[in-house]
């Protein structure tokens, strides 16, 4: 009987971080993006210090995180290929509020804004290219 429990439970956590795996670096489009608070948009822009009036990627980090990295890599490399899209880093040891303020609980997370200043997508982990690409296109628009 113990084994069948033992065997019952290393499925379940297989199971649970096979779809913590499949989550990383999916950008998800949040709930009401795109009729959000304009106040309340226009806050979160101003105390990130992004500009009004195009698109942001905000990506948090940290010094001692390795995919880290990878992010910055990819994201620079997509607002350089796409134009008009704005990219801030924001390091959580030295900002911790901001980390607080967005609810960053893992790294990398990385969050896209709209021109307005409202969160549209978001990820955990290293978000693609095409993912980027895809979610900043209509933006631009």
């Amino acid at each position: 009987m113990s084994i069948v429990a033992i065997f019952a439970a290393l499925v379940f956590a297989g199971a649970i971080g096979w779809w913590l795996n499949r989550r990383a670096g999916v950008l998800r489009q949040l709930p009401g993006s795109e009729t959000g608070d304009g106040d309340a948009a226009a806050s979160d822009a101003a105390f990130l210090g992004l500009e009004p009036g195009r698109p942001a990627v905000v990506h948090f980090s940290a010094p001692w995180c390795g995919p880290c990295a990878g992010v910055r890599r990819v994201v620079e490399k997509v607002c350089d290929d796409l134009g008009g899209v704005a990219h801030h880093e924001i390091d959580i040891d030295a900002n911790p509020d901001a980390a607080r303020r967005f609810s960053v609980l893992s790294l990398p997370t990385t969050v896209i804004f709209d021109a307005v200043g409202r969160q549209r997508y978001r990820a955990a982990g290293v978000p693609t290219s095409a993912d980027l690409r895809s979610a900043l296109e209509p933006l631009l628009a």
